[in-house]
């Protein structure tokens, strides 16, 4: 395979037509036959691979390049999500708007060129994907929990969190489900995963899915300032299913594709 066809492959799987802006080939290669694979995979992981044999390095999140720079404008992507769940495209767009600010200021001052002219100087075919995987990961997810509890009316956070552990990803995990906000007795209501788009979009969008009439929100992970807001709010729950476990879901069926086609694959670097 090459760079690009392991590219297309994820973004068939994840039913995108084009590459999103958070993911991207920083150096392209052919004849790989075997990859390192991580969730976070810069110079270090680099060195390792060419120790390894390996001639192809994967990155879950965009550590390089212009996936760097330009992570915010993949969060568009989340307004789509919340008219699926009943919020107008106009509030969801305003829900948003500050958290995509947050971000690209924050994404402005990376260093975008660290990662990328190792591999070069290296000469290691180079690549990331970011939100092909996670929208795998919270297909797989919402269609998991919709299927479970498709005919309990008073699903409660508990129950929720058991259900969670029995996908291996979470049940190894030594970061897994765990409530946020809300307890465990806390009757569910509908629920929402949140686990593609960047990050998450902040307080004010999960406000506008608890008043669109979701009861929960299932996400990877929640900054402490937007669990006090809601929390502050009282009409919704968060529960945290955990980062590494549930990038991995995606990341590993990705990897099962990929395995088909007849190429190694080593996972490290948070991938359970």
């Amino acid at each position: 395979m090459n760079t690009k066809e392991i590219m297309n492959l994820a973004l068939e799987m994840a039913g995108l037509d084009e590459i999103p802006a958070d993911s991207g080939i920083m150096i392209e290669g052919q004849g790989i036959k075997k990859i390192l694979f991580g969730i976070d995979m810069e110079t270090p992981e680099m060195l390792l691979a060419r120790e390894l044999g390996a001639d192809c390095v994967i990155s879950h999140h965009p550590m390089s390049g212009r996936p760097v720079v330009d992570f915010y404008k993949v969060m568009d992507i989340q307004i789509d999500k919340m008219m699926e769940f009943g919020i107008p495209i106009n509030k969801a767009q305003k829900a948003l708007r500050k958290k995509i600010g947050q971000v690209e200021r924050g994404m402005h001052v990376k260093n975008y060129d660290r990662a990328c002219s190792a591999a070069k100087l290296l000469n290691m075919p180079y690549l990331n994907i970011h939100v092909p995987a996670d929208i795998i990961t919270e297909r797989y997810v919402q269609e998991f929990l919709d299927n479970k509890f498709e005919n309990k009316s008073k699903t409660t956070l508990e129950d929720i969190v058991e259900a969670l552990k029995e996908i291996d990803e979470y049940k190894d995990a030594i970061a897994g489900p765990v409530i946020r906000v809300g307890s465990e007795k806390d009757y569910a209501g509908k629920i929402a995963v949140l686990m593609a788009g960047g990050t998450n979009g902040g307080s004010d969008v999960f406000k506008a899915y608890f008043e669109a009439g979701v009861g929960t929100i299932i996400c990877m992970h929640v900054p402490d300032d937007v669990r006090e807001e809601v929390e502050n709010q009282n009409i919704g729950n968060i529960i945290v299913a955990g980062h590494m476990a549930s990038d991995s879901i995606g990341i590993n069926i990705i990897i099962k594709e990929i395995h088909k086609k007849g190429i190694e694959v080593i996972k490290m670097s948070g991938i359970v």
